[in-house]
């Protein structure tokens, strides 16, 4: 399975989002640090999750950072992120 995909689904698995992207954004770090040939080293994820109403943006990342522990100990560089609870 692909780095996305590892993504991807621990992260609906963890947090049922009704709103999900992992997109890899390596390509456009090609020669910085941590950027490897193939890609999946570099992602934006964006999520939009009931189970982040009423955590701080700190908090949220938190929760992300520990489901994907084990990928940002690995191949994963750099991960951007965009999280919130729905809106309402």
């Amino acid at each position: 399975m692909s780095v996305t995909e590892t993504i991807r689904k621990k992260l609906k698995h963890a947090f049922d989002p009704l709103h999900l992207e992992v997109l890899d954004d390596s390509e456009s770090h090609r020669g910085h640090g941590g950027w490897r040939e193939g890609g999946e080293t570099h992602f934006n994820v964006k999520i939009v999750a009931e189970a982040f109403r009423g955590q701080s943006r700190v908090a949220r990342q938190r929760a992300v950072h520990k489901v994907l522990a084990e990928e940002l100990a690995g191949p994963v560089h750099a991960l951007s992120l965009d999280l919130s609870a729905p809106a309402g």
